[in-house]
């Protein structure tokens, strides 16, 4: 982590969060414009969880979805990986969805192994054994043990290789706190007093606030109720001080359970009101989470809409709302291949105005646009909804025939039918006194790639215009087809 990442940390466990907050503003913006994809994924998600303790659950949420995103798992041998899962892990219990975060504060565990980086392991070792911890807590006593166990096992690890002293204090309060649960108080006071102590030399309030829970923990079952009321008050504390939820949830819940024991009513009525605020503190965290994380759908939802909208556009003939060309070779495709998959022939229809250039010369560029629009609405109603129409270029239009069934004439009498809509069309109220276009057709059929029909077609469509125009061709498939010829 960066220097000044670290000291936000610091800052955050000693409980300056003033200090905190601002050291923070200056530090979200900086990430090493050398670092890799991997590193800067694991400071991003570091800085979510500083923001996060810091309560600015909008920027914490924005800086974990980025470095989220960065994330490469297939980097297994990654100390940065590592740290990253572990970050998101932590950010996932705090959240509240807690099997996602034990799978993830796993496999933080797991790439930290193959990773080699003994301080990496350490902390995702510490933020996996303290997790099992909360739940042996929170969960039912009679389960209670064998979680403690699996905890003390990845702590005991954990201390076997640390060499941060940072880290060593989480671990060894957590550790405490195992050996408690399985019922080694003897040991669990030595390491909840060391803890205690090394955490008061570093002006670590959350290592403090940890090694008297331990004690107050260790106090309560040796029956040392009014010890462990003191202790279990100063846990408290000190978790309000560094402002982490989680621990003064669970320690103040510990408080109001002494309290009780002590028969202290006023004791416990005051550690149940700080309960019931770190919850609520706890459920105004995940709205928030949730309202901006439903604003980001939002606006991840109508992004999606624009960006379709723009290839939708992309794709379309502004003139006629036809497909354009570039429409029509996006779904060629996938209509021959599955006229194909059918066992079906498909067959290509290139349709084209004739004297079209008088139309233009002689009525004007917008009349000659009306009459291209009025021809794409014949050619829409004279075809199948399933048929796929485009306008090619200019006065040249296509339409591709995916599903033709068992006629085997389907293309021609499409396209005849076409031609002898162009060629009845009442043009009067778009033309005027100008001469009436007519259309020649060629036809082409074969499970040939798109432009294999089209060169066909266009042949046939050579020979319509060089017979005379307003006519219809066929061009011979492989299979034989026979020529047809239509029109006048």
């Amino acid at each position: 982590m960066p220097r000044l990442d670290r000291e936000v940390r610091a800052l955050l466990n000693a409980g300056r969060l003033p200090e905190a907050n601002s050291l923070l503003d200056e530090v979200v913006t900086k990430v090493s414009p050398g670092a890799d994809r991997w590193v800067r994924s694991a400071v991003l998600v570091n800085r979510a969880v500083l923001a996060w303790r810091l309560g600015r659950i909008p920027l914490a949420l924005e800086l974990a979805a980025e470095g989220w995103t960065d994330l490469d798992a297939d980097r297994s041998d990654s100390p940065a990986v590592a740290q990253t899962m572990g970050s998101l892990g932590y950010l996932m219990e705090g959240i509240g969805n807690r099997r996602a975060a034990l799978d993830m504060l796993r496999m933080s565990v797991q790439v930290a192994r193959r990773a080699g980086n003994t301080d990496t392991l350490a902390h995702c070792l510490q933020r996996l054994g303290g997790s099992l911890n909360f739940r042996a807590c929170a969960g039912p006593p009679a389960a209670a043990p064998a979680v403690f166990e699996e905890a003390l096992a990845y702590l005991d690890e954990g201390l076997g290789v640390v060499k941060d002293e940072s880290i060593r204090r989480a671990l060894m309060g957590a550790y405490g706190r195992s050996l408690a649960g399985v019922g080694q108080l003897e040991k669990a006071e030595e390491v909840g007093e060391e803890t205690l102590r090394l955490s008061k030399d570093s002006n670590d309030l959350w290592g403090i606030s940890v090694g008297n829970w331990v004690l107050a923990v260790v106090h309560r079952e040796q029956g040392l109720l009014e010890k462990a009321r003191t202790l279990a008050a100063r846990a408290v504390t000190n978790a309000e001080r560094v402002n982490d939820t989680s621990l003064l949830l669970r320690f103040s819940t510990e408080l109001a359970d002494i309290c009780h024991s002590l028969d202290d009513s006023v004791g416990e009525a005051v550690a149940l009101r700080r309960s019931m605020q770190a919850a609520r503190t706890a459920t105004e965290t995940l709205q928030e989470g949730l309202g901006q994380a439903l604003e980001q759908r939002r606006v991840a939802v109508q992004a999606q809409r624009l960006a379709v909208a723009a290839q939708e556009a992309a794709a379309r003939d502004p003139l006629t709302g036809l497909a354009n060309r570039l429409g029509l070779e996006r779904a060629a495709q996938a209509l021959l291949e599955s006229t194909a998959a059918r066992g079906r022939v498909p067959w290509l229809v290139l349709v084209d105005v004739d004297w079209f250039k008088n139309v233009n010369d002689d009525a004007g560029h917008a009349t000659g646009d009306a009459a291209l629009r009025e021809i794409a609405t014949l050619l829409r109603r004279e075809c199948r909804a399933d048929d796929l129409v485009a306008r090619w270029a200019g006065d040249e239009f296509v339409v591709l025939l995916g599903d033709t069934g068992p006629n085997r004439d389907v293309g021609p009498n499409v396209a005849e039918r076409i031609r002898a809509a162009v060629d009845g069309h009442d043009w009067a109220m778009v033309l005027g006194s100008v001469r009436r276009p007519t259309v020649s057709i060629g036809v082409a059929a074969g499970p040939a790639k798109l432009d294999q029909l089209f060169a066909a077609a266009d042949m046939a469509l050579y020979r319509a215009k060089r017979h005379g125009r307003n006519r219809v061709e066929v061009e011979p498939s492989a299979d034989e087809l026979p020529e047809r010829v239509s029109g006048s």
